[in-house]
């Protein structure tokens, strides 16, 4: 098999764990369950045992494992210092990678949050390979984001770069985000946020729609959108007009090559590109205008991308 690399993804379910070669080929992967009960102290020994059952069964040596890298749902610093991650219990600061490291008999572990890491395996091995400046927007129930910079993840000070879901693009508005803010650009780009503008665009309407046989869920809009639904359509308009403007201001200040769109959203397809596309041009600066693609390693970026951590 040769030398190899571990990556862990750790979701508020479930986490995800893989064996990869220096070249990023997923060598073998596997999942175990999240035990959040106990504040999250049962997570990391868990993932622990499961990386060593898993090593002796391919009758691999400690000199054939390079390390281990692992994605987490929280601020994560450089150096592996996690600043509580509520999706798993973890209410207190600690460095996760030596904690990690210790329990696994001193392999060398390197840490990175989760939105961060998929999008360096993105970079690496998916839609972003090639490209040096890179932006990674997850579409999901909020908006995540992970930034490339020369190759490498930008952390920043406390391990909180990326978090573009909670830039104020609406600041009029008296709805609250999650974090305790308003205006969030989750709130509009998410698919929560596609929910909700569907459900304000069919209360202010009596125009016929599919959308109004069921609940209209992101996914349902879409499909609509693809039917030619006109009032799906104007849903859509609005998204794109939202998450445009928002890549606007990310676009100024990174000036990235591109973005590159993941999660549940990202599933209608191509379809959504050009309504972001063209309110992307309208409000962008010239000169840092970016190119607009789909991620394209679904579930398996945030392994690949944990374990290019390791690799580096």
């Amino acid at each position: 098999m040769g030398k190899v690399a571990i990556g862990v993804d750790v979701g508020g379910t479930s986490v995800k764990l893989g064996l990869l070669d220096l070249d990023g080929k997923l060598l073998d992967q596997w999942e175990i369950h999240t035990r959040t009960e106990d504040s999250g102290t049962h997570i990391l020994p868990d993932i622990a045992q499961s990386i060593q059952a898993r090593i002796r069964d391919k009758g691999l040596e400690p000199a054939d494992i390079i390390g281990t890298g692992i994605g987490l749902p929280g601020p994560v610093s450089e150096d592996g210092m996690v600043y509580k991650a509520v999706n798993l219990g973890w209410q207190r600061e600690f460095n996760v990678a030596e904690e990690l490291s210790g329990l696994l008999g001193g392999m060398k572990v390197r840490a990175g949050n989760d939105a961060n890491v998929a999008a360096l395996g993105e970079a690496w091995q998916g839609a972003g390979r090639g490209h040096k400046e890179m932006v990674m927007v997850t579409l999901g129930t909020g908006i995540g984001g992970g930034v490339i910079h020369d190759g490498r993840i930008v952390t920043g000070a406390n391990g909180a770069a990326g978090e573009i879901g909670h830039i104020c693009i609406r600041p009029d508005d008296t709805r609250k985000c999650n974090c305790g803010n308003r205006g969030c650009f989750e709130l509009y780009g998410s698919a929560t946020g596609i929910a909700r503008l569907a459900e304000e665009e069919l209360a202010s309407s009596e125009d016929e729609s599919v959308l109004r046989n069921g609940r209209a869920s992101a996914k349902a809009v879409w499909d609509a959108v693809k039917e030619g639904d006109p009032l799906a359509i104007r849903v859509a308009e609005k998204f794109g007009y939202y998450l445009g403007f928002g890549l606007s201001i990310i676009a100024g200040v990174l000036n990235p090559e591109l973005f590159v769109l993941g999660g549940g959203v990202s599933k209608a397809g191509e379809v959504i590109i050009p309504y972001i596309r063209k309110n992307l041009d309208k409000y962008v600066f010239h000169a840092c205008n970016a190119e607009i693609v789909l991620a394209k390693l679904g579930n398996n970026a945030g392994i690949i991308g944990a374990a290019k951590l390791v690799i580096d």
